[in-house]
């Protein structure tokens, strides 16, 4: 048996380091108290360890991004692409290539800016803080100059970045 792709393929999972060769990835401490809550978002460093963005962060903040570690296997029942970060091991950051990441607002395009949210949307869930939208939205993100959309986002709005190239 077969698969048939209609439209295109997808373009990974939330997280997944892409053309690993040209990938700088550093094993971090996260910071328990303030646990990184999604993979392939970007991340901050405080007193030595790892923590999600959070209001009133900016350019300056950004650590790298949350890599989903392979092999991993979550302590819940959660659906592929959807895994929560087990705060008990290290976890990956990228520091430098290309990852697969989800656009929270937005349609990417090839060589677009990438922006962060730090505001709080109207809905947080739809839009959480640290979560990557492709504009400024009123200055409730800010942009993130040294990444770069790689192309088009799939149905599920993954995408292909490139960091600090």
């Amino acid at each position: 048996m077969s698969n048939a792709f209609i439209t295109r393929m997808p373009a990974g999972i939330a997280g997944d380091v892409t053309r690993r060769e040209h990938a700088d990835i550093e094993p971090q401490v996260m910071d328990t108290d303030y646990p990184v809550l999604r993979y392939g978002e970007p991340v901050k460093m405080v007193d030595g360890k790892i923590r999600p963005i959070t209001t009133d962060d900016d350019i300056d903040d950004i650590y790298g991004f949350g890599c989903r570690a392979y092999p991993i296997q979550t302590s819940s029942n959660e659906a592929l692409g959807t895994g929560t970060p087990p705060t008990n091991l290290h976890f990956d950051v990228l520091r430098r290539g290309y990852m697969t990441v989800k656009v929270q607002d937005g349609t990417p395009v090839k060589n677009a800016s990438v922006f962060v949210r730090t505001v709080a949307a109207d809905d947080p869930t739809a839009q959480p803080i640290g979560g990557l939208e492709c504009d400024s939205d009123g200055g409730d993100c800010f942009e993130i100059t040294n990444a770069k959309f790689m192309g088009e986002a799939d149905s599920d709005g993954n995408v292909e970045i490139s960091y600090n190239l």
